[in-house]
C-alpha cells in the first residue's frame, strides 16, 4: 500500500514499461562494400574479383557485416573466370604450336626438293650442262625422253630397253637418256619424278656404268600413277653399282636440274631437231628425227635405228 498524490490514501504502482527502441527502429548490419565490388568485378576481372572477395569474407567474420553470399558468388565467378582464362590460353599456345609445326614442314618439304644451286659440267655419265645421261660412243645418236612415272614409258622400256642396251653394247649407238619430270604433280605431292630422275643422275655420275641397269630397275619397279612412288631408301636400294649413291639422293643433288630439263624439254628447240619440244613421254630421237612407230613395236623401233645407222 502506497499514499496517494494527497499522502492519504493506498494503492498500485503499475507495471515497469520496457525501454523503447531507438527512433526507426531495429539496427540492421549493413552489406559489406568489398562483398558487393567482388560480385560485379566477377563478371568482367575475374583476379580482381577472387581478391576483393577473399578480403571481404575477412571483414565480414570480423565486423559481422552482411554480404558473404556476394562475397561467396563473386570468388565463383572469380575463379571460373580464371579456369576459363587458362583453357583458353593453353589452346592458344597449342594452336599457335600447331601451325607452327605445320609451316615448318611445309618450309622443309618445299626445301627438300628444290635445292637452291644447280650443277654443271660432266660427272660420269652426266653431262650435266647438255641435260642428259649418255652411254655408248657409237656413230648413231638416239636421244630417249621419259618420265620415271610414265606408264607408256615403262612398256616402251619393257619392249625396247634390252635392245638399247644391246647396240650401246655393241658401239651402234651413243643414247643419251632425258629424264623428266612431267608427272611430279600424279604423286600425291612426294614429286616422284623428279626424285626418281635425280637418282637415276645420281648413279649415272657415280656408278656409270650401271646407268642403264638403274634405268631398267626404276621401269620394273616402276609405281602405279598416282601414288606416292618409291622413298629415297628405296630408290638408293635400286643401285647396283660399286659406290653408294645414299648420299647424293639424300642431299636431293640433281632434283634442280632434272626440273629444268623438262622446263628446257618443253620449250625446245632440241639439239636441232625438227620438232619444236617435246611434247609427252615417251620419245625417242634418231640422229634428231622423231620415231614415228607404236613404242610397244620393238621390229620397228630397230629398224628405224639400224636404218639411219647405215
Amino acid at each position: 500500500m502506497t499514499a496517494d498524490s494527497h499522502g492519504t490514501g493506498t494503492g498500485y504502482l503499475p507495471p515497469t514499461q520496457p525501454a523503447p527502441y531507438p527512433q526507426g527502429g531495429p539496427v540492421v548490419p549493413r552489406t559489406n562494400t568489398l562483398a558487393i565490388v567482388s560480385l560485379v568485378t566477377g563478371f568482367f576481372c575475374a583476379i580482381a574479383a577472387v581478391i576483393t572477395g577473399h578480403l571481404a569474407m575477412a571483414q565480414i567474420k570480423r565486423t559481422g557485416e552482411n554480404g558473404k553470399g556476394l562475397a561467396i558468388a563473386g570468388l565463383v565467378l572469380g575463379y571460373l573466370g580464371i579456369a576459363a582464362t587458362a583453357v583458353a590460353v593453353t589452346l592458344a599456345i597449342l594452336f599457335a604450336a600447331t601451325i607452327a609445326s605445320f609451316l615448318a614442314t611445309v618450309a622443309n618439304t618445299t626445301g627438300s626438293v628444290t635445292p637452291p644451286a644447280m650443277v654443271s659440267g660432266q660427272i660420269g655419265a652426266a653431262h650435266l650442262d647438255e641435260g642428259y645421261l649418255q652411254v655408248g660412243t657409237g656413230r648413231t645418236v638416239v636421244d630417249l625422253y621419259i618420265d620415271p612415272m610414265c606408264p607408256y614409258c615403262g612398256q616402251f622400256d619393257d619392249a625396247n630397253g634390252y635392245t638399247l642396251a644391246a647396240l650401246v653394247d655393241d658401239d651402234v649407238i651413243t643414247l643419251r637418256v632425258h629424264s623428266l619430270t612431267f608427272l611430279d604433280n600424279a604423286s600425291q605431292g612426294s614429286e616422284y619424278s623428279s626424285r626418281a630422275s635425280a637418282a637415276l643422275t645420281c648413279e649415272a655420275a657415280i656408278n656409270p656404268e650401271s646407268t642403264l641397269d638403274y634405268l631398267a630397275a626404276l621401269f620394273a619397279d616402276q609405281p602405279v600413277e598416282g601414288t606416292t612412288g618409291l622413298s629415297d631408301d628405296e630408290l638408293v636400294a635400286l643401285s647396283t653399282g660399286g659406290a653408294s649413291i645414299a648420299d647424293c639422293v639424300n642431299d636431293g643433288e640433281y632434283l634442280a636440274w632434272s626440273q629444268q630439263n623438262t622446263q628446257d624439254a618443253l620449250t625446245g628447240p632440241i639439239d636441232g631437231a625438227e620438232i619444236p619440244a617435246i611434247q609427252g613421254t615417251p620419245t625417242l630421237l634418231v640422229d634428231g628425227s622423231p620415231y614415228p612407230g607404236a613404242i610397244n613395236d620393238n621390229v620397228a623401233l630397230t629398224e628405224f635405228i639400224l636404218g639411219s645407222a647405215t
